[in-house]
């Protein structure tokens, strides 16, 4: 009986080793260079297994979760739209990082497509002796320049994890808040949990694997041109598509839409509502 006990014991505890867990942060940005009072909080998750970890917004999670919950149902009456909007998202992006290979693979959609690259950055760290608590952690001090940003960030050894939100790490602890020395944007932990297997995120349409350089190419050619990516997708650019599926934006067929007007007035509609939002997000989290 000693001895099933011990095998039980020994079951359990590696069982509770290969949970998952995941960090929940509070995402505080001002996305509008032009009116910096307008300040979008959220919450995002990092994901954290043995093998890597995943970076990505809460509300991305539950609209997916709600779309294929939807999909698989057959369709029924389609999505509340109140519900949808209410989780839009102002990080539409998530980054994996594989512990193996030291390696961090940034997934984000401009217009139909969705891009992916491997950061070629390292971040380097100054750490300070500085120490300070956060919440129930103590924490220390480091700082590093990144993406056109100084960071300030608190990392805590009371956690086994050498990990933070975003393209954060490499410090030898779990970084508890960081955030730029403009006020632009802050990262807060403020719960942590265990969770079964990290979320396979949904990407619709087409993925096409670039460099980082020709991902910022491709990013202000769709700010100067968004619909041509909106309706013919990629915008001319010489692509390696990894996966395929997506369509784009078909305008509607003759009088078939709500306002009477023909595909011309659609395409004015929606360049306008996309030119808007790329307004609205003209402070980006890198600057270069």
């Amino acid at each position: 009986m000693k001895k099933i006990g011990i095998i039980a014991l020994a079951l359990f505890m590696q069982h509770i080793s290969a949970q998952n867990n995941r960090f929940v942060y509070q995402v505080t940005m001002k996305p509008d260079a032009e009116n910096k009072s307008d300040i979008k909080t959220e919450n995002a998750y990092l994901d954290i297994s043995a093998e890597k970890s995943l970076f990505y917004s809460e509300n991305r999670y539950k609209r997916d979760s709600i779309i294929q919950a939807t999909v698989s149902s057959g369709g029924g009456r389609g999505f509340n739209r109140d519900q949808m909007e209410s989780l839009r998202s102002n990080i539409n992006y998530s980054i994996e990082k594989d512990k193996k290979n030291q390696q961090i693979t940034f997934k984000d959609r401009i217009g139909r497509d969705v891009y992916v690259y491997e950061e070629d950055r390292p971040l380097s760290w100054k750490i300070s002796s500085e120490t300070t608590k956060i919440g129930e952690y103590k924490v220390q001090k480091a700082e590093t320049d990144f993406g056109g940003r100084k960071w300030t960030a608190w990392f805590t050894t009371d956690l086994p994890y050498q990990d933070g939100p975003y393209k954060f790490s490499g410090l030898p602890g779990l970084i508890v808040k960081v955030e730029d020395d403009k006020g632009d944007y802050s990262f807060d932990l403020m719960k942590n949990y265990k969770i079964g297997e990290i979320p396979a995120l949904n990407q619709f349409g087409n993925t096409i694997k670039v460099k980082r350089g020709d991902f910022v190419k491709q990013q202000d050619k769709f700010k100067k041109d968004p619909v041509s990516f909106m309706t013919q997708g990629g915008g001319g650019f010489a692509q390696t598509r990894i996966a395929g599926g997506g369509g784009g934006i078909t305008p509607p067929r003759g009088g078939g839409n709500r306002g009477g007007g023909n595909s011309g007035d659609f395409r004015k509609r929606m360049e306008e509502r996309v030119k808007e939002e790329i307004k609205k997000n003209s402070n980006p989290i890198e600057l270069q």
